[in-house]
Formats: structure tokens, sequence, C-alpha cells
């Protein structure tokens, strides 16, 4: 590989890392402003909490996932729309295929909602076959007990920024940086497209949000869970899918091994779903957008992975975990064999 490639490689993953962070840290603060905003009334009805939870699952990133894991834990959900809810998440990995293929990540988004609604429906009425471990439900941090973060005191704005720590400091410099290189064609190309504007624009809130909230927020929430817990994985995942794709390529016909293995990679893509992480799922989506696997091999991956969404899950029911994953892992491979027909 020469340093050409590798170079090309490092500045999408750039492109792509910063439009995660930048969709993250967005999310992130719309969550802060609306936190503690539950219906106790979602309890007494099954239907409403699949609905919810196919909704709370489709939002990019594990927010959504890891809060339909505390109400399950909490017992103010019940499994059907925990299922419902791993389905429809894509984890981190949906920033990214938002960021690489944004027309077919509609599509895909779509698709994947409706099949965990479906699927939602169909536990519910055999509902009396599953069951949970409840015996106790561990507290998800949403900040509960802090006072509703103001994000933009008026009046301490510029005693914020005389005073700004390391965090702000260096959050502010690498979004200028972007926006320069951004703005002057260095990255996201020398044309003035949709993405293009898009990015910017992007940058532009960030940077907003950035220079407005207090350093609090800066601390807790952007740089302690944005940041530090998911950017470096998500930059060493693509960066390293796009570095193993170019040596496939290089070395043998990918194109042709998957023509003639298309179950065998099915299979692959359903087992690795399996795995309780962000990152694995990008080496399909890389697939995909380099035209190498079907749609629908990409389908049945973003069925059954949930990005680290049921780590939760994991550590505090793990029977609630196997039988959620072995839901998935059924109607994944079902939709997928079924879409080869199709897709």
């Amino acid at each position: 590989m020469n340093l050409s490639a590798i170079f090309q490689i490092f500045t999408k993953t750039i492109m792509i890392t910063s439009f995660v962070l930048m969709m993250m840290l967005v999310i992130d603060y719309l969550n802060v402003q609306t936190k503690g905003v539950w219906n106790k009334k979602l309890q007494e009805k099954p239907f409403l909490q699949i609905i919810f939870a196919a909704f709370l699952g489709i939002i990019p990133g594990c927010l959504g996932a890891f809060t339909v894991v505390s109400l399950f834990t909490h017992r103010i959900i019940g499994f059907a729309a925990l299922v419902t809810a791993m389905i429809s998440t894509f984890g981190d990995e949906a920033f990214v295929m938002f960021a690489m293929m944004p027309e077919k990540a509609f599509l895909l988004s779509l698709i994947v909602f409706v099949i965990a609604i479906v699927t939602g429906l169909l536990i519910l009425l055999f509902s009396k076959f599953f069951s949970r471990n409840e015996e106790s439900a561990f507290g998800f941090e949403y900040h509960d007990k802090e006072e509703k973060c103001n994000c933009f005191p008026k009046g301490k704005l510029v005693e914020q920024l005389k005073t700004m720590g390391l965090e702000r400091a260096l959050l502010i410099l690498g979004l200028l940086l972007f926006t320069f290189l951004l703005a002057i064609g260095r990255l996201g190309g020398t044309q003035w497209n949709w993405k293009r504007i898009t990015f910017l624009i992007g940058g532009l809130s960030v940077l907003f949000i950035a220079f407005t909230v207090p350093e609090h927020f800066i601390k807790e929430h952007l740089w302690g869970h944005v940041i530090k817990k998911h950017l470096p994985r998500i930059f060493l995942w693509t960066f390293g899918a796009f570095i193993l794709i170019h040596l496939l390529e290089t070395q043998l016909d990918v194109e042709q091994w998957i023509s003639n293995n298309v179950l065998l990679m099915l299979l692959i893509a359903v087992l690795i779903g399996i795995i309780p992480e962000s990152g694995p799922h990008l080496i399909f989506l890389t697939l995909f957008v380099n035209g190498s696997i079907p749609f629908s091999i990409l389908i049945a991956s973003s069925i059954v992975q949930d990005g680290h969404g049921a780590l939760p899950l994991l550590a505090e029911s793990r029977k609630s975990f196997i039988y959620m994953k072995a839901i998935n892992i059924v109607v994944g491979f079902a939709v997928g064999f079924i879409g080869l027909s199709f897709f």
C-alpha cells in the first residue's frame, strides 16, 4: 500500500469521524435539554412501547438503545419492546452510514424500522413463551439529580470563555481547524455540493455549542461521554475497515469471491452482528458501498447488530440478552436469505 492510498483513506476517515462527532454532540446536547420526559402510561400499553422503542432505536448512536435497556431493566417496557429497539438500532455505525451513503441509509433505516415493529408485534402475540430476569434493576445515569442544564447562560458567556478549560479549548480548536479546511476545500472535495454544505453547517452548529454550553456540559457530556468513549473507537474501526477492504481488493477479486459465496457471507454477517460492540458492522457497510455485497446482506447485518447498546443488558441480564440475540439472528438470517432474491 502506497502513501497516497493511505492518505486518501485517512482523509476519508477524518471526514466520517468528524461527522460522527458532530452528530453525537448535537444529540447529546438535545438529550440533556429534554431529559426525564417519560410517560408512566407507557407501562400499560405494550403496543405503544413497541412504537416508542422503534423510534428510540432508530436514533443514531447508543443513546436510544441505552434508554430502552434502562426502561426494560426498570420494568417500564417489556421484552417485545426491547427486541424492537435492538433490531431498529444501528449504534454508532448509523452516523458513519449516513455520512457514506445518505440515500441508502434512509431506505435501510425505514426497512429495519418496519421489520423491528413487525417482530415486536409477533413477540407480543407469543409473549407467554418469553421471560426475563427481573431480579434487580440497575441505574443508567441520565444526570437526573442535576439541575437542568442552562446551555446558553447569557450573562456568563464571556466569563466562560475567559476561564475555559483544556477540554473546551481543544474542542474549539479542532472544530475551527475542521471548518477552515472544509471551507478552503482541503477536506470534503473542492466542489460545493449538499454534503459539503451539510458538513459545514454541522461544524458551525457544534462550534456554537462548544462556545456557549457551561464547563460541566463540556467535561461530562461532550468530552467525557462522546469524545473519550466513542470517538477513538469510531476512528480506528473506520480506518481499519477501509484499510482491510483496500488490502482485500488489491490481493484478490473480492466481488468474485463474494458472488460465489453469498450464503456464507450472509452467515458471517449475521454471526459478527452478535458482537455487542460498535465497529464490526462497518466492514459490511464498506463492502456494500464498494459494491461488493448485496443490499440484503447489509440489511441482515443491520438487524442483528446493535452497536454497544446491548452491553448494559449483557451486564444486567444475560438471559434476556441471549433471548434477544437469538430472535435477532433468526430474523436477520431469514430477511437476508429472502432478500437475496430481490436485492
